[in-house]
């Protein structure tokens, strides 16, 4: 649905160019919730704003349910009209709402049709209609000023929505609001994903909303995309550092004769008490360092970081064990041992011999 290909944006300031968008490759699926993490910097508000085209790119070609965005931008300041078309199919949500103080919620959301030229009777049906759909029914006549942060998100919302989009981006929407609305709001936008089969690419600094809504990720880093896929790929991948960040883990070996793993559940085995079994199979006692557990898209998801006593190579079968209950295994600060295949029980009898 959003494909960007070498996607380069150059900001030229006071006599320097400052890159804030080198080269990235973006692919968003239809119909899913893909989430863009990075610190401030990194390069993310550029990103969404050159999907719209809001900020022409310096080069690269961003595509968006087929058509080529930036083939239509033409060279002039006012988008010519095939792209100002193309646009009424992507909806956008600001971090700050960016709501007319002077007019009343049902107006703002009318706004998009008015410009659009769409009929006043029309407009009024549809606004009262998006508002229901954001659970803003009863606020139709009340104005920004009267409203909580997050029933003027909801309001931001609904005017995106006006033009019946295929593509909704949010630009940090979130960022503003205290936990509980931000949840609300999460919920929302996951709801809409699902009845409307809305694609939406969302812009963010915070993990849990990643962990919340999101079924793909990308990490940015200095304008570049660092790595991206499905959430539970990344949780699955050794050495990712979106997982890493989405359940952060820590703690140091007790001894220089100790092998320290992690251990990444999901699906059923999140649910397993894998770890106990471990200890009494092959009789070893185990030590937690640490430990996150939470849900993602419904299920869980955990990682732990345990000691085992004696070394990797000691600990070959008890690390195929964990492996063959369909578990992630990484030995912390040995690649070489994580990318040995240890075979559990199959090796244990091997040993038996």
């Amino acid at each position: 649905m959003i494909t960007t290909t070498g996607l380069t944006k150059v900001y030229s300031s006071r006599g320097r160019d400052v890159t804030a968008l080198d080269g990235v490759d973006l692919h968003v699926r239809e119909g899913e919730v893909f989430g863009v993490i990075g610190q401030s910097g990194a390069g993310k508000s550029s990103l969404i704003r050159c999907v719209n085209l809001l900020e022409r790119p310096t080069s690269g070609t961003v595509t968006v349910d087929g058509r080529d965005l930036t083939a239509l931008a033409g060279r002039g300041r006012r988008a010519p009209k095939d792209l100002r078309e193309a646009r009424t199919r992507i909806g956008m949500v600001f971090q700050h709402f960016n709501l007319l103080s002077s007019r009343t919620v049902k107006d703002n959301v009318e706004l998009p049709l008015e410009i659009l030229g769409v009929s006043g009777a029309e407009r009024s049906r549809k606004a009262l209609e998006l508002l229901d759909l954001v659970g803003l029914a009863d606020k139709a006549r009340a104005y920004p000023g009267q409203l909580s942060g997050g029933q003027k998100q909801r309001v931001g919302i609904a005017r995106a929505l006006a033009g019946d989009p295929k593509v909704l981006l949010s630009d940090e929407a979130t960022s503003a609001l205290d936990p509980e609305t931000t949840r609300s709001i999460l919920q929302l936008l996951r709801d809409l994903n699902r009845q409307l089969g809305l694609t939406v690419l969302l812009i963010t600094h915070e993990m849990d909303v990643v962990k919340t809504v999101c079924d793909s990720a990308a990490l940015m880093r200095k304008g570049r995309i660092i790595e991206s896929g499905t959430v539970s790929e990344l949780l699955a991948t050794p050495g990712s550092e979106l997982a890493h960040e989405l359940f952060p883990v820590s703690g140091d070996a007790t001894g220089p004769d100790r092998t320290v793993v992690d251990v990444t559940f999901h699906g059923e085995a999140a649910t397993q008490p894998v770890i106990s079994q471990l200890s009494r199979t092959y009789n070893i006692d185990i030590s937690i360092l640490g430990a996150a557990m939470d849900t993602v898209g419904g299920r869980q998801i955990g990682r732990m970081r345990i000691e085992l006593p004696g070394r990797y190579e000691e600990n070959v079968v008890p690390i195929g064990f964990l492996r063959e209950q369909g578990l992630q295994v990484d030995v912390a600060g040995d690649p070489a041992a994580a990318a040995v295949p240890a075979q559990g029980p199959a090796l244990a009898e091997e040993v038996a011999k």
